[in-house]
């Protein structure tokens, strides 16, 4: 029964709550972003390069073979190429959205320092000031 009750109170501690959020909404940023590689920013690039599809690149290693029932072997490295990109949009939406975030955050004000304590030399002589006072 210590298990159950040792992992609710881990489940429910904020962080992995937080943390299962995060996870849920990555999840659903990543599938726009790769729309919107895959729909929007490649398209273009594509038409630029002469109709390339990047997606479809690729370095065969052995050609298939139906009759022998050999399947393809391939490097696809376009499909490399669209996903550094992915990459690329993901790094700069991040960096924009934590760059927000700490213009967001209000600069706390520097606590003034303490003053220093005192030496034993200033101790000494302002106990000798008191007792020459108190005569």
């Amino acid at each position: 029964m210590g298990f159950l009750k040792e992992f609710k109170e881990f489940a429910m501690r904020g962080s992995v709550i937080d943390l299962a959020v995060g996870v849920v909404i990555g999840g659903a940023f990543g599938k726009i972003v790769t729309s919107l590689v895959d729909d929007i920013i490649m398209p273009p690039i594509g038409f630029i390069t002469g109709g390339v599809d990047f997606s479809k690149m690729k370095y065969v290693i052995k050609e298939a073979n139906e009759a022998a029932g050999v399947t393809e072997v391939a490097i696809t490295y376009g499909n490399f190429i669209n996903v550094l990109i992915q990459f690329l949009i993901i790094a700069f939406c991040i960096f924009i959205v934590i760059k927000g975030i700490n213009s967001l955050k209000r600069e706390e004000p520097a606590e003034p320092e303490a003053a220093p304590a005192p030496t034993k030399e200033e101790a000494l002589l302002t106990e000798i000031r008191d007792i020459l006072k108190n005569k």
